[in-house]
């Protein structure tokens, strides 16, 4: 998988002390699911950002956010999703997914 594809470089991070974890990643992760052609690259991002959110894991959503962009996703329709969600997932969740949101977007990564 070329350098500029890989999330942050798992292997970088956490190769050290997860090599195998790392790899996966990478390879199946990022090579073979999120290369599969049976959704788009929007519609997976959309996935997985509106998965994020309603698990409660903001560590991950910002690089997803980005990816996001990266893929389409309007910072407007990335807000509505969060928005849409309060009503599926609850109200913490979606309050602190809007704060990591609030730091991507003020940032404008």
């Amino acid at each position: 998988m070329p350098e500029d594809k890989q999330p942050e470089g798992p292997r970088r991070q956490f190769g050290d002390i997860a090599p195998a974890l790392a790899g996966y990643s990478e390879d199946v992760l990022f090579g073979q699911v999120w290369e599969d052609p049976d959704l788009s690259p929007r519609d997976r991002s959309l996935v997985t950002v509106a998965s994020l959110i309603t698990s409660g894991s903001s560590e991950q959503l910002a690089f997803h956010l980005g990816k996001a962009r990266e893929n389409g996703l309007s910072d407007e329709e990335l807000v509505a999703t969060v928005t849409h969600l309060a009503f599926y997932s609850g109200w913490p969740k979606a309050m602190s997914a809007l704060t990591v949101a609030r730091r991507f977007l003020a940032d404008g990564s």
